[in-house]
């Protein structure tokens, strides 16, 4: 198998994992007295040490989390919440629309039940931030903002973000910041500290660290309250039982995958590039998404006209090839890319996109096998997707019954009219009035 999806989750670095398993086979909770909890104890700060120095943050800047969600959950509902406590008209969360979804829900969370108000700043074509858009957005409504967010590089797109310049924006009007760091470290140089973030938030399992267990860095003045309530573990801001096996594990694949970056980095953006130049190649139409110089150097994403994104991945998996789509899946109906939509892309270039994403295990081969599968993968979606007039025989009239009232019956014959395309699109004809998919609810999903 070509393994083209390293931002979705990437394999555990052998450095990581021999931790893992080395530090699950002692007994000990952390928070306990007896000398097998402070045995656990020790391996915990320890770790906290160890991801502090790599990530330019001091140790008790590190809360230890079960991941990217609940890091960014706790950053911008904690700090929302800290600082509405302190003015009640501290309602106002500024963010952008292409933030990952732990971040947008959060924000949509916060608006349903805490009457929290948005500013959604824009992004340029290749979905860049500007820094002059948040000082316009905080110059209007500074003594109303709560929190800032913005990631520090696009999870679908690879684009990197002026994360400095926007901190620096929102020091000025004396609004902590937060920042989603999950794509960026190991990826590309950062450094908590001199960044000027108050929170940042970092995940194991895309940099080379187990799945569920994370961090957010929250400086030591910024106040943030409990998602969790209970032991009172991390500084009382996230209750319960450490995974200490997994905090080892995950603070080593910190550390090696920042003390690697420039070599790794070096590496994987050469296969990226040439992977982008070949695809160019193999299909000449191909539209290019993102920053083309600051981006991650893993990541090239790309929009196929005339193709549905779905049915394209799921030809290249039958081919071998691990990619992602660039849109969202909501109650089994694709959708647009939002981050695509929020670049100015149009409908049907966000629903087109595919993302390949190249990490520590990547070679060479994974390029060659992507590049001989997609160009028949390409025509096959595209015929898939074109619109098809349905065939249909003509008879002699023959009486019918009257209409019988009650709900419609679903006839499994008129499926057979229906053009073979991609879930939910066979909506380009109707029989008897009713467009099949429609009220009956024969979506496929």
């Amino acid at each position: 198998m070509a393994y083209l999806d390293h931002a979705a989750t990437t394999p555990m670095l052998d450095e990581a994992l021999e931790a893992y398993v080395a530090t699950a086979r002692e007994v000990g909770n952390a928070s306990s007295l007896h000398a097998a909890g402070r045995r656990a104890r020790r391996r915990v700060e320890e770790s906290r040490e160890r991801v502090a120095a790599v990530l330019g943050a001091r140790p008790s800047e590190v809360i230890f989390t079960g991941g990217g969600t609940e890091s960014d959950n706790l950053a911008v509902k904690g700090i929302f919440w800290a600082r509405r406590g302190n003015g009640p008209d501290r309602r106002r969360v500024i963010s952008s629309a292409v933030e990952h979804h732990a971040v947008l829900d959060s924000v949509d969370w916060l608006v349903e039940h805490e009457s929290a108000e948005v500013g959604w700043l824009p992004v340029d074509a290749a979905g860049r931030l500007d820094p002059d858009d948040l000082r316009a957005e905080l110059t209007a409504h500074a003594d109303r903002v709560a929190v800032v967010t913005a990631m520090w590089a696009n999870n679908e797109v690879g684009t990197v973000q002026p994360v400095a310049e926007l901190a620096a924006v929102a020091a000025e009007h004396g609004v902590p910041f937060h920042t989603d760091a999950v794509q960026a470290v190991g990826q590309v140089p950062v450094d908590f500290a001199a960044s000027g973030a108050a929170a940042l938030t970092v995940t194991g399992h895309k940099l080379g660290g187990p799945t569920g267990v994370g961090a957010l860095l929250l400086g030591r003045d910024v106040a943030a309250v409990p998602l969790l309530h209970g032991g009172g573990q991390e500084r009382d801001v996230r209750s319960g039982t450490l995974d200490t096996a997994g905090i080892v594990a995950f603070a080593v694949a910190v550390e090696t995958a920042v003390k690697g970056q420039q070599e790794y980095a070096a590496r994987v953006a050469a296969l990226r590039d040439d992977l982008i130049e070949r695809v160019r190649r193999a299909v000449p139409e191909v539209v290019y998404n993102g920053d083309p110089t600051d981006r991650l150097p893993g990541n090239a994403h790309f929009s196929f006209p005339g193709c549905e994104g779905d049915a394209l991945l799921l030809l290249l998996d039958a081919q071998g090839i691990a990619c992602s789509t660039g849109s969202a899946c909501s109650a089994g109906v694709a959708q647009p890319s939002h981050v695509l939509l929020a670049m100015g892309a149009d409908d049907d270039r966000a629903r087109s996109s595919l993302r390949f994403t190249l990490g520590h295990t990547s070679s060479q081969a994974d390029v060659d096998a992507l590049v001989a599968a997609l160009p028949a993968a390409v025509e096959r979606a595209r015929r898939a997707a074109a619109p098809r007039t349905p065939r249909l025989t003509p008879h002699p009239p023959t009486p019918r019954p009257p209409p019988v009232p009650g709900p419609l019956r679903r006839t499994p014959s008129i499926m057979k009219l229906l053009p073979r395309r991609s879930a939910c699109r066979a909506d380009n004809f109707m029989i008897d009035g009713v467009a099949p998919g429609g009220p009956t609810g024969w979506c496929a999903g």
